[in-house]
């Protein structure tokens, strides 16, 4: 009797444990769709004609002189905006800007302002009075001259009081003077050049990494306070680009060349507000954030960094004993 009982029960639920099967099968292959679609509209199709003098003739980068500052600068005079580049070496941004104005033939100013200070502000605000500006690249940072310590950073407290006024204080403010007139015509750009070392804490980086999640945190919010008045401002976290500040001389796949990666964000552009920028580094990111647990990624980024940590601090040594030798032969 049970038996009968059990196999009428059975008999009673296979219809509506169908429609759960059919129904979860339908929404697992409706998301999986959805996903492709918006994977190939960024990855593949992008938005490369978003960026254009329509939202304004000045296009403003800083950090212009090296790396991914300079790629976003050619790029844009590429798409035709007149540049204002921004950094801390006047001979470095003459020599820029010379390139672009017999490359691109547009108009080009630039400022030589020191991000480590808090009083260049007034300066940056004049040289910006009245400009049209369209699109706004946050780029100047600072790293770590290798990974360390906390409490073994040489001169801890000026190296804390410069990465947050480059890193951090510069975003604000240039946002600062830039956002009320896009605001005012309801368009313009803002991107945030984060860093992937943000999405999670990297020991050994960690100040630096700190540094970058605020940008983070900052651009996405932002994002949601204007996104109604026509503005766009995205968060750009790439992980690593062959570039000087991460000593990486031969690009792979995986870490390209800067111009290369440029290229490739522009067109996440209006697509994505918090962004790898490449289409290998969003896979990386995907990786790091939703497959492998957190704590896991930061076991392997302190143990990257300690042994690239050890590795720096044996070549210094060496270094010095080499010159010590030197200077007794002498």
């Amino acid at each position: 009797m049970n038996w009968m009982n059990v196999e009428e029960m059975i008999r009673r639920a296979e219809t509506p444990l169908f429609w759960v099967g059919a129904f979860t099968v339908a929404s697992l292959a409706l998301w999986l769709l959805y996903r492709l679609i918006s994977g190939f509209r960024i990855w593949v199709w992008g938005n490369g004609q978003l960026l254009s003098p329509k939202l304004g003739k000045w296009a403003v980068v800083t950090g212009a002189t090296d790396g991914i500052g300079k790629s976003y600068a050619e790029e844009l005079a590429r798409r035709g905006f007149a540049m204002m580049l921004i950094s801390r070496s006047q001979d470095k941004l003459d020599d820029v800007a010379k390139s672009l104005e017999e490359q691109y033939k547009v108009e080009t100013r630039t400022i030589a302002v020191d991000f480590g200070k808090t009083d260049i502000y007034p300066k940056i605000e004049a040289g910006l009075a009245g400009l049209e500006i369209g699109v706004l690249v946050n780029n100047v940072g600072v790293s770590y001259p290798y990974p360390e310590y906390y409490l073994h950073i040489p001169d801890l407290d000026n190296f804390i009081t410069n990465m947050i006024n480059v890193n951090m204080t510069s975003v604000c403010q240039m946002t600062r003077i830039v956002l009320p007139r896009m605001a005012d015509r309801s368009k313009g750009v803002i991107l945030n050049i984060s860093s992937a070392s943000g999405m999670y804490p990297l020991p050994l980086l960690t100040v630096y990494s700190a540094t970058k999640a605020f940008v983070d945190f900052f651009s996405r919010g932002l994002q949601e306070e204007y996104r109604r008045q026509g503005i766009i401002i995205q968060s750009v976290l790439p992980f690593f680009v062959a570039t000087k500040m991460t000593r990486i001389r031969k690009p792979t796949l995986d870490k390209p060349t800067p111009e290369r990666y440029v290229a490739a964000e522009v067109t996440t552009v209006g697509l994505q507000s918090q962004t790898n920028g490449y289409f290998p580094h969003a896979v990386m990111g995907w990786v790091t954030t939703k497959l492998v647990p957190t704590n896991i990624v930061i076991f392997l980024g302190a143990r990257m960094n300690r042994l690239q940590r050890t590795g720096y601090l044996q070549r210094r040594k060496l270094r010095e004993q080499r010159n010590g030798a030197s200077l007794k032969s002498d």
